[in-house]
């Protein structure tokens, strides 16, 4: 039966400023506005894999609960290690942004081995800062057909990395609407419930500034992506008001999903991995991505420029961009593939498959939290670019509204 984890990826850890972030499904391209990244140029590309070749050993740094481990029933870096012969250390070394990259900053300020050859970042201030600081490696795409011949559209050429100069996804999440349909009667299909006076009490919205900022500004009508500070403010005029009549229940970290099993809230803000394991293990919930629109955001592998093996590192990167590799990788995940092909795979060992296990698959497959409709990709939008100096004003408008 396909393995189910205690708890998500994202409900395992405290969650730290997302931001920019990149989109991951194939179908229609959503736009996005702010700083745009920076292009690795050709020769800086070929200067540095100039005479550079496998080891033979690689060093993983990931999020929690965000690999099929040894002994899974996916074996991916098992399978890895059988094929390439490279030994891989892998540690579930990255707990959220902020604190992973105040952690290695000051070791690639100084050209240090951070440890690491290969880490996953989420489009964040601070993936971004690592790029325009020089901190990453430019990829050889030239060693990448996997990537370059699987991905899906909507993960190639993001605004903050176009070319994927930098960075190529690991997995793809969407922040929308939970609700627990045993205390609310109906559909929820707008993200003016949040805001219902008759759910009083009983709304959980996140404490992340970013994520809240985002529904905010779908509340007033305006895509984040091309927001700017008048907006931010009436947005957070709108989040105010939420809060000061009650609506609020809490601003939750990693414990909403809890909350809404228990009848704590009825509705929340929610991340769609986290509902998807939920509904699979029994409950009764649902999860839409409200008409206004929902966020979607990535998670994206890069290599340190101080990495030891960077080639092992950049083969591992195009390994799990194999449609059967990240076949593994989706089902035990249960976010988003980067790879549509995945789709297919699972209905066809779904096909072959009795019992618990058919169901499983069929239920991966099937799903919209997996497997987004076009009308629902249609309706999912970036967090805004913003630069340092933006950082501090968009913190100072939405924090005070969560934290006070």
């Amino acid at each position: 039966m396909t393995q189910r984890r205690a708890i998500s990826r994202r409900s395992a850890l405290k969650m730290a400023g997302l931001a920019a972030a990149g989109a991951a499904l194939s179908g229609c391209s959503i736009p996005g506005r702010g700083v745009t990244g920076t292009v690795a140029k050709a020769d800086a590309v070929a200067d540095f894999w100039k005479g550079k070749q496998k080891n033979g050993s690689l060093r993983f740094a990931n999020w929690p609960l965000y690999i099929d481990k040894e002994g899974s029933r996916y074996p991916s870096l098992e399978l890895f290690k059988e094929e390439t012969g490279i030994s891989v250390t892998y540690q579930e070394a990255v707990q959220d942004n902020s604190t992973w990259f105040g952690k290695i900053q000051p070791q690639l300020a100084a050209g240090q081995d951070i440890g690491f050859d290969l880490m996953v970042m989420t489009n964040s201030i601070q993936l971004n800062r690592a790029i325009q600081l020089g901190y990453l490696v430019p990829l050889d795409h030239k060693q990448l057909p996997n990537f370059g011949g699987n991905a899906a559209g909507r993960v190639k050429s993001p605004l903050w990395d176009q070319g994927n100069a930098y960075t190529v996804p690991w997995a793809v999440g969407v922040t929308g609407i939970a609700y627990n349909p045993k205390y609310v009667d109906g559909e929820i299909t707008s993200v003016q419930e949040l805001w219902n006076p008759k759910y009083k009490g009983k709304v959980g919205m996140m404490l992340d500034s970013q994520e809240v900022a985002n529904f905010g500004l779908f509340a007033t009508g305006v895509d984040p992506d091309k927001s700017a500070q008048a907006d931010w403010e009436k947005a957070a005029a709108k989040l105010k008001e939420q809060r000061d009549q009650g609506i609020v229940r809490k601003y939750y970290e990693n414990d909403y999903v809890d909350a809404l099993v228990r009848g704590d809230v009825w509705v929340t803000m929610a991340w769609s991995g986290d509902v998807f394991q939920q509904i699979a293990e029994g409950q009764d919930l649902k999860f839409v991505v409200p008409a206004e629109g929902g966020t979607i955001w990535t998670d994206n592998m890069c290599i340190p420029k101080t990495a030891r093996n960077p080639v092992d590192a950049l083969m591992l990167m195009d390994f799990v961009y194999r449609p059967d590799v990240a076949q593994m990788l989706v089902e035990y995940i249960n976010y988003i593939a980067p790879v549509p092909a995945t789709k297919e795979l699972i209905l066809a060992d779904a096909a072959k498959a009795k019992g618990e296990d058919k169901e499983s698959l069929e239920q991966i497959a099937n799903s919209p939290l997996i497997f987004p409709s076009s009308a629902d990709q249609a309706k999912l939008r970036n967090y805004v670019t913003l630069t340092s100096e933006q950082e501090k004003v968009f913190e100072g408008i939405f924090q005070p509204i969560t934290q006070g």
